[in-house]
């Protein structure tokens, strides 16, 4: 038997009918990822195996350097096939890490090859994976037509002109692809540097002088109004922690104006500056009815070496201990008083936590919207098997797994799309396993409900926005 077969991961009877008969066929709803734009609007065709399935991929540069392998076949000069055999060779070191797992079932999905990858079969599984990319749903639109994906949201700097979202609105693909406004660069009063240039930028785009710090929220309140013509209806924030020191309308002015004049506002200023710009986000989103995301905890470029050489996003970051409860608290009550809370998902790196978020997601329920705040999806270092299943369990001891909206790929990767296959087997797995202990019903009424919301339908409804044309 293949190693990727079609009961993979279900370990009852119980769960391979559950995922056979409710899961398995269902659209894909990918509502935070960072697959690029412009990948999509080009309708992209990969040449090789390397192109698709390496490139930008820190998770698998970060298990190549631990096995031993050279810059050179994870960033470097070595060319597309070398980088490819570098990494057949290290897949085999790679058991028990998700990525063994990621790996296989990407193989058997998308190039139908069941083999084990190693380094005895990486050159036949290269031909034929290369041989089969040149096929018509290989290409970025047939992939997402071929995994039903429904619906895609993109990682979208405000500043951005959203042009290949517009062509990819133009094409005519089943897939609806949407911005997510993510402006964690407005936050960065302690970068003047930085700060302005980005400023410049926004100004640019926008047409609104930001001089001040009225025209910098009217540029941003502009930008905002922007993504939500182009189907934006989600924005996203990349933080340590929450800020929660709020300060006056003033003390923010000034920190503003010093930032502007290419003065470092202390850490202090900083973070008083962020509060003051994080309620107003929230204010942005509260009013157009969208779902803001907080993605908090990870502790990014943690090697200065690894930095300074190539850049953020390469594999240097790490999960964080930061304090979370007090500031997440303070920031979801300051929005709740005053009227500004929006739907909200947010996602916890430090699994330590799982339980503090899902209390906290508890409290803030209004009795109106099913799921208004939501424990998100074990985040980055959690999509697997133990973070997910540590998540979930969570989640259904403190709140309601029947309100979840489920799994995203959270990825660069046009071969993610199998992580949602993944996440599907495991949770009918841990419904079929509890079902098989006597401590759920064995009821499809009940039981397939929950993990068709689980799996697509709670997603579909909570978001707001229209769905591609792939549907169940």
């Amino acid at each position: 038997m293949s190693f990727i077969h079609d009961d993979f991961l279900l370990e009852t009877a119980v769960a391979r009918r559950l995922y056979h008969e409710h899961a398995r066929d269902l659209p894909i709803i990918d509502y935070h990822c960072h697959l690029p734009p412009a990948d999509v609007a080009r309708d992209r065709r990969f040449h090789n195996l390397t192109e698709i399935w390496l490139e930008g991929d820190h998770y698998k540069w970060r298990l190549m350097r631990g096995n031993g392998v050279s810059e050179r076949f994870c960033t470097g000069e070595a060319s597309d096939k070398e980088k490819f055999l570098a990494f057949a060779r290290t897949v085999p070191a790679t058991l028990r890490n998700p990525m063994y797992h990621w790996c296989h079932l990407e193989l058997k999905r998308y190039f139908g090859i069941g083999r084990l990858l190693d380094g005895d079969s990486a050159e036949s599984i290269w031909e034929e994976a290369n041989a089969r990319l040149a096929d018509a749903d290989m290409s970025a639109h047939g992939i997402l037509d071929r995994f039903q994906v429904s619906v895609v949201c993109t990682t979208d700097d405000p500043v951005d002109d959203l042009a290949h979202h517009r062509a990819i609105a133009e094409s005519g693909i089943g897939t609806r692809v949407y911005p997510t406004f993510r402006p964690d660069k407005a936050l960065t009063v302690d970068q003047p540097e930085a700060f302005n240039a980005w400023i410049a930028r926004l100004e640019a785009v926008s047409g609104v002088d930001c001089t001040r710090l009225d025209g910098f929220l009217d540029a941003l309140k502009q930008r905002h109004d922007f993504f939500h013509e182009c189907g934006g209806r989600l924005s996203d924030h990349g933080l340590e922690h929450c800020f929660a020191e709020f300060p006056t309308d003033a003390e923010a002015a000034a920190t503003f104006d010093r930032a502007r004049s290419g003065e470092a506002a202390s850490e202090d200023c900083m973070t008083r500056f962020a509060s003051y710009m994080m309620a107003y986000f929230g204010r942005l989103d509260a009013e157009k009815g969208w779902t803001k995301q907080l993605h908090l905890g990870a502790m990014r470029n943690v090697n200065s070496r690894l930095f300074k050489q190539l850049g953020p996003d390469v594999g240097g970051d790490a999960i964080g201990d930061f304090p979370q409860a007090r500031n997440l608290v303070r920031y979801l009550d300051r929005l709740e008083r005053d009227g500004n809370l929006p739907k909200m998902v947010f996602y916890n790196l430090n699994p330590i936590d799982n339980y503090l978020f899902a209390s906290i997601a508890t409290c803030f329920q209004d009795g109106e919207t099913p799921g208004k705040i939501q424990f998100g999806s074990g985040w980055w270092f959690n999509d697997q098997i133990e973070g997910m299943t540590w998540q979930m369990n969570a989640l259904s001891n403190v709140g309601m797994l029947s309100r979840f909206v489920g799994m995203l790929t959270d990825s660069r990767s046009f071969l993610s799309y199998c992580r949602h296959e993944y996440f599907r087997r495991l949770l009918c797995n841990i419904i079929g396993s509890d079902i098989e202990r006597g401590l759920l019903p064995d009821d499809d009424a009940h039981i397939g409900n929950l993990v068709r919301g689980v799996c697509y339908e709670n997603a579909a409804g909570f978001f707001g926005f229209e769905l591609g044309a792939y549907r169940p």
